[in-house]
């Protein structure tokens, strides 16, 4: 069982922005070959594509960005030499594929390249560095001002507010499905579980120990808040991942979403949408829950890892290029990409989301190795509940069934 003794990048460190990264003026590769695999959203182009450019020569070049990375990132990391060199991780990707040890310790890479790098971006576990963090994500609270001030409300700061204010523009005849939700069974549903779980100041395991402690008022306020919210969605909510979510917002069809601060830039250009969208399009932190004041929401991490399954040349070559992604030039001409965590970077409209959901204090998602088989299980389990087949006690006892046997299976509880 892996033990997380340094989790990185608390809420004061991502309001500070405060990380240093500083490429080389050229790469200097003169061997190997490169392969990524990440997940498919701009601010991961910008790096890969800057990573990219140290190719040629006699380096091999290839990458793959889906927003299902995750389901084949085990298979194509267990392959031996593995299918790709690195991988884009976060929070969750990480402690997945370390449990299984299919990424590498970075420190004799990070002494001998990253002598530019600060300690805050070197995610350490057990005293070794297993990833290096070049941005912060957040899902934090879309809105459109334009909508909110048709129906004759305030923005919302608490879920309550989101519920009434979506019910003020659905009676006025403004929008048939106000609010939207990465509510698609799954990985998303799972998250949105989470999320929501956080706001409302209680523990999903009971202290020092892979018992779950989710079975409880707190659970139970969790599960009616998410169902609330689903009065006010497209019926097909089950099937919205953050590329259908962010396709609604940009046709219109939407006014309030907690949506992932990487999605920002992605709503404001010219593509897919309109100008009444977009300049009518604003963001704050996310909500919070019940009268706390903790923001309903998870902060995340993104950086990149090596595989346990690469050969030393091709992971010097790798971990050069990626180190090329992830310059400040990369952050400047992509400054509304994302919360970057790069020397020199100024954040900009699109990034105030996550700045104020880290400042309002809300929580790093859970590094613990199994924190997965909760996601997983919330994921697999809320479907029945959120469709009106079962209650939330119900719910919750089915939750955590589906937990203790997937903990059980990966020997985190006996």
């Amino acid at each position: 069982m892996i033990s997380f003794k340094n989790t990185l990048l608390t809420g004061s460190l991502l309001l500070a922005f405060a990380g240093t990264v500083q490429a080389e003026s050229a790469c200097g590769i003169k061997q190997g070959t490169i392969s990524i695999l990440g997940n498919d959203f701009p601010a991961l182009h910008a790096v890969v594509d800057a990573a990219e450019k140290c190719a040629g020569g006699d380096v091999t070049f290839s990458k793959n960005h889906s927003k299902d990375f995750k389901d084949v990132m085990i298979a194509a990391l267990t392959a031996d030499p593995a299918e790709y060199t690195s991988v884009i991780v976060n929070n969750g990707v990480l402690v997945t594929l370390m449990n299984d040890g299919l990424v590498k310790p970075l420190d004799d890479l990070v002494a001998k390249h990253g002598a530019a790098l600060k300690k805050n971006q070197l995610i350490t576990v057990d005293g070794k560095v297993m990833a290096v963090a070049f941005m912060a994500n957040a899902q934090h609270l879309f809105y459109r001002k334009d909508i909110l001030d048709a129906a004759g409300v305030e923005v919302p700061t608490s879920y309550e507010e989101v519920l009434s204010a979506s019910k003020a523009i659905q009676d006025k005849g403004l929008m048939e499905y106000p609010y939207a939700g990465t509510f698609k069974a799954g990985w998303n549903l799972g998250e949105e579980f989470v999320n929501m779980y956080m706001g409302t100041g209680g523990s999903l395991f009971k202290p020092g120990s892979a018992e779950l402690d989710i079975n409880n008022e707190h659970g139970v306020a969790t599960l009616n808040m998410l169902k609330s919210l689903t009065e006010y969605m497209n019926p097909d909510y089950l099937t919205f991942d953050s590329n259908v979510v962010q396709a609604e917002w940009e046709a219109g069809n939407v006014a309030l979403s907690n949506l992932w601060g990487s999605r920002t830039a992605a709503v404001l250009d010219d593509e897919g949408s309109s100008e009444e969208v977009t300049s009518a399009t604003m963001f704050t932190a996310a909500p919070v829950l019940g009268g706390g004041s903790t923001p309903s929401t998870t902060l995340w991490w993104d950086g990149f890892a090596i595989s346990t399954n690469t050969s030393n040349e091709d992971a010097e070559a790798t971990f050069i290029a990626m180190m090329n992604g992830i310059s400040s030039d990369v952050a400047n001409n992509n400054a509304d990409e994302a919360v970057w965590l790069i020397d020199g970077y100024t954040p900009g409209a699109a990034a105030v989301g996550v700045a104020e959901t880290a400042a309002a204090g809300a929580k790093p998602y859970p590094m613990v190795p199994y924190m997965g088989a909760l996601h997983g299980a919330a994921g697999d389990e809320l479907s029945d509940f959120l469709q009106g087949n079962e209650d939330a006690e119900t719910a919750l006892a089915d939750i955590e069934a589906a937990y203790v046997a997937k903990a059980k299976e990966a020997g985190f509880l006996q």
